[in-house]
């Protein structure tokens, strides 16, 4: 398979997704948002774009991620978190400042152009998984070179986003295929679903997992702004 082919494939699996997640039932079990921050387990967390962001998930996410936490420590590894749940207006903030980043990047496209490309890889907020609580962004730190692994197109935390985060990307070096295979495979283990795009992604209980699962309903909907 070309490396075309594979991108064409991955864009109409990924628009058939965005067609069922429109009307796939949710039952929403109404579970709590637990913090990681203050779950003990051996996890760095990414500093987030908002201010005291405490790094929540659904309680069910809760075990699965300390599980791996545990299994990559037992490797001298490091979970990082990137990103769990986001209130409507910390995606909204994210949304504006990779649009700002591209509209200065790319001055002669028009707002059309630019949503276009930002929408590729941030939702709108009332349609992103992460304002479920079901959602998890993690990447791993290698504490013997005190660097975040290499997974193809990153360097360090920061990210290149194109066709090189489609999880299982040709183009990408040996090494990088083996750290992805490592990160998937831990969060697949746990029941997670790696989302079709970016392979730091993974999904549990929303909507983008219950289609990947073909489960009858979802259990977590939307949870726009901050549960006290």
């Amino acid at each position: 398979m070309t490396t075309r082919e594979y991108c064409s494939g991955v864009e109409r699996k990924e628009l058939r997704r965005k067609e069922l997640s429109a009307t796939w039932p949710i039952q929403e079990d109404h579970s709590p948002l637990v913090s990681l921050k203050e779950s003990g387990f051996p996890l760095i967390f990414e500093p987030a774009i908002v201010k005291d962001c405490d790094f929540r998930v659904r309680e069910a996410l809760f075990g699965r991620i300390g599980r791996i936490a545990r299994r990559l420590d037992e490797q001298g590894k490091v979970l990082i978190i990137r990103s769990v749940w986001r209130s409507f207006g910390h995606q909204r903030r994210l949304w504006d400042e990779k649009a700002e980043e591209i509209r200065q990047r790319y001055p002669q496209k028009r707002p059309a152009e630019i949503a276009k490309i930002v929408s590729h890889f941030i939702a709108p907020a009332q349609e992103s998984m992460h304002s479920t609580g079901g959602a998890v962004d993690a990447l791993i730190h290698d504490p013997q070179t005190d660097r975040v692994m290499n997974f193809g197109n990153n360097v360090g935390l920061k990210l290149q986003l194109d066709e090189t985060c489609y999880p299982h990307h040709p183009g990408i070096s040996p090494e990088a295929r083996r750290n992805r295979d490592l990160l998937m495979g831990l969060f697949e283990a746990e029941g997670f679903v790696v989302d079709l795009l970016e392979y730091w992604h993974f999904d549990y209980g929303n909507v983008s997992w219950a289609i990947a699962k073909n489960e009858e309903f979802a259990s977590y909907g939307v949870i726009g702004e901050r549960p006290e």
